[in-house]
């Protein structure tokens, strides 16, 4: 069991790719350049199952209509984000693609509580964790010890809050209840930036002092 953490679209978000020994895969948040991400996935031989993403913003959906059309593969979202795949204005790219937009048809599962996930072969701890956006979900895949977290936590840092749905003091109580509890070795597959730890945040990260 591995992953892959491949830079994509526009701002070059972090998709990530997590497959087993039998060649099955989960793609997390393809952002853009859907013919790069299936190049890849066709030359290391790869069997996509699913498309998991985190949220709806427009740098993390550019490629989902390339990857679900290619594959035949559905797309999970959070129900709180249920239009924003259809929707510009919701998803941002209206706002800051100078008037390009992203579109995509509606996720084929949508996502409802914090649960037990199986998406094709692999199982995840599902939480919500909004903040950045209100649809913000994590996925805690204990067999690689990795938590895909989007744009909640970063590397020193954290989400935006300042977009539409955003919140604060929401986001800090969604670190605090859902991730800072992982083990301090979990990795943390950000949307952007470097994959860090827990442990790493729960020292160095200057938002989170006292949380610890």
């Amino acid at each position: 069991m591995d992953w892959k953490q491949i830079p994509l679209g526009p701002l070059q978000t972090n998709c990530y790719v997590l497959f087993n020994e039998n060649k099955e895969a989960v793609i997390f948040d393809p952002g853009g350049h859907g013919d790069i991400l299936n190049t890849w996935l066709i030359e290391n031989d790869l069997r996509p199952q699913a498309v998991l993403l985190t949220h709806a913003h427009f740098d993390h959906i550019g490629a989902v209509e390339d990857v679900r059309q290619k594959w035949n593969i559905p797309v999970y979202l959070h129900e709180t984000e249920n239009d924003w795949l259809t929707d510009p204005e919701k998803n941002g790219s209206s706002r800051f693609l100078g008037g390009a937009t992203i579109k995509a048809e509606p996720a084929d599962v949508f996502i409802t509580k914090e649960s037990e996930l199986q998406a094709g072969s692999f199982h995840f701890s599902l939480f919500h964790t909004p903040g950045h956006s209100p649809g913000s979900v994590s996925f805690y895949h204990k067999e690689t010890e990795t938590v895909f977290s989007g744009d909640v936590l970063f590397e020193n840092g954290i989400g935006r809050t300042d977009l539409p749905g955003g919140d604060y003091e929401t986001l800090i109580k969604s670190i605090n209840d859902f991730l800072m509890p992982l083990p301090e070795d979990t990795a943390v597959a950000c949307g952007h930036g470097n994959v860090t730890t827990i442990g790493n945040e729960m020292t160095s990260n200057p938002f989170l002092h006292g949380f610890s």
